[in-house]
């Protein structure tokens, strides 16, 4: 169990990230915002308490790698990143607003701490797969986390990429598996049912667990129990409120690609004390 004094310091700098994520995409009025907050207890707590990483070096070789296969949720990457020392804060305000920006609708490489470009479904989580079966090749200690959205699951090359993981045994990959219902048109299970998600996985070779997704303890205990099963990969599934944080977008299919009105924000400020967007 975390201590209350830590407890109550994730949860309030979790915080921060969801008002800098619905700050950037207000002032560029685009933007993937529910998909984002609702991910971003889980990868607050991962940067905070369990990767390997150094800012000042991003290309440190023995750090742990974090490829978010849901690239569209990179709203929530952007102010982890620089809360995390990787790059100025105020490069968020460039953030889909100017040309040649580092911060666009997607990850890419030459942002720092950005290990993949990500967007096209069901490729990052492969990517990850390459680079947990180069550490065990190169007798390497780091770990590789992918994050990918429920609606991702859909595609075959999820699946293919399961299996290969299970056949070479990488027990230093972790998949976390954002399980909020809800993709770009629908809900999940009324445009393609997955379930049951977590007796697939178990069946493609990977320990498994399933955690409520802003459940800081039980966050923590998964990511500290990896790999759940010795010579197997292991997956998170997160049960998770898409839009968590802001009362208009929760648990909202308009809201996976919405961003506040400058009325909406107006009225969001007064609740949630968001500041200016200057």
């Amino acid at each position: 169990m975390l201590a209350a004094e830590e407890l109550n310091r994730l949860q309030e700098e979790a915080a921060e990230v969801r008002k800098e994520a619905i700050k950037m995409a207000t002032r560029a009025g685009t933007g993937h915002l529910g998909p984002a907050l609702g991910i971003t207890d889980v990868m607050w707590v991962l940067y905070s308490r369990h990767m390997k990483y150094d800012p000042q070096n991003p290309s440190w070789p023995e750090r742990d790698r974090l490829i978010l296969s849901k690239g569209h949720s990179c709203l929530a990457l952007y102010p982890i990143l620089a809360k995390k020392g990787f790059f100025d804060e105020e490069l968020l305000k460039t953030y889909c607003r100017q040309l040649n920006t580092k911060l666009g609708g997607h990850p890419e490489r030459d942002l720092p701490g950005v290990e993949a470009n990500t967007g096209s479904l069901g490729h990052g989580f492969n990517i990850g797969i390459g680079m947990a079966l180069a550490a065990k090749v190169d007798r390497k200690d780091y770990k590789v986390y992918t994050i990918l959205g429920d609606g991702e699951t859909q595609e075959g090359s999820i699946w293919e990429g399961a299996m290969s993981a299970a056949h070479y045994k990488l027990d230093n990959l972790v998949a976390i598996v954002d399980q909020n219902n809800l993709q770009v048109s629908n809900f999940v299970d009324q445009v393609m049912n997955i379930e049951p998600l977590a007796d697939k996985w178990a069946s493609f070779g990977w320990g498994v667990r399933e955690i409520d997704g802003h459940d800081y303890n039980q966050i923590d205990e998964a990511l500290s129990a990896v790999p759940f099963i010795p010579g197997k990969p292991s997956v998170i599934i997160a049960k998770i409120v898409k839009g968590k944080g802001l009362p208009i977008a929760e648990n909202k299919v308009e809201w996976h690609h919405k961003v506040p009105t400058a009325e909406e924000y107006q009225e969001m400020d007064k609740l949630l004390g968001l500041g200016s967007l200057d």
